[in-house]
């Protein structure tokens, strides 16, 4: 396994999603024993881009990051019940099955428990689309859990490695 790969879908740059995501992917490459937990892609840079008539040279290298990844965790705030659209505006100019060589773990970030659902009825299905093996549970990490963030990453780091080692 050469890394994972971290895509941030929330418009906003230095979100508490864009913080969340990258301690995740940091817990989860500690528990594969991997030292750099590898490259991100945060939409919030590229979201001029994603839309362009001519879309530069970096929003083809984010694309192609994506699509090579081995490891792909997904992170998105929960807006109107599901992700953003800047997310599935992204996924979107990925071909069919683009993501068929990625192990995917699904995160979003929520103020309220009823969006919970969300990480499995929204985001899971889009990345399966997309070819990506899904093997655990996606993440619904609520605002609430923020302050103890760590605890909670690492309880799903340890629940979610096993599984990505056997999936990648």
């Amino acid at each position: 396994m050469s890394g994972i790969v971290t895509l941030i879908g929330n418009p906003r740059a230095g979100s508490r999603t864009h913080r969340a995501a990258l301690e995740a992917t940091e817990a989860v490459a500690r528990r594969l024993g991997l030292r750099n937990p590898g490259e991100t892609v945060d939409l919030a840079v590229l979201a001029g881009e994603i839309h362009a008539a001519d879309p530069s040279s970096d929003l083809d290298a984010a694309l192609k990051i994506v699509a090579s990844a081995d490891v792909l965790v997904v992170a998105s705030p929960t807006y109107k019940g599901t992700y953003t659209g800047l997310l599935k505006a992204f996924l979107d100019l990925l071909p069919s099955g683009a993501l068929r060589s990625a192990t995917a773990l699904p995160l979003l970030l929520m103020g309220d428990p009823r969006h919970a659902l969300a990480v499995e009825v929204h985001l899971r299905p889009l990345l399966v689309e997309l070819g990506a093996r899904v093997p655990t549970p996606g993440l619904a990490l609520l605002e609430s859990d923020l302050p103890r963030l760590n605890d909670v990453l690492d309880r799903w780091a340890d629940r979610t490695a096993p599984q990505v080692e056997v999936a990648a």
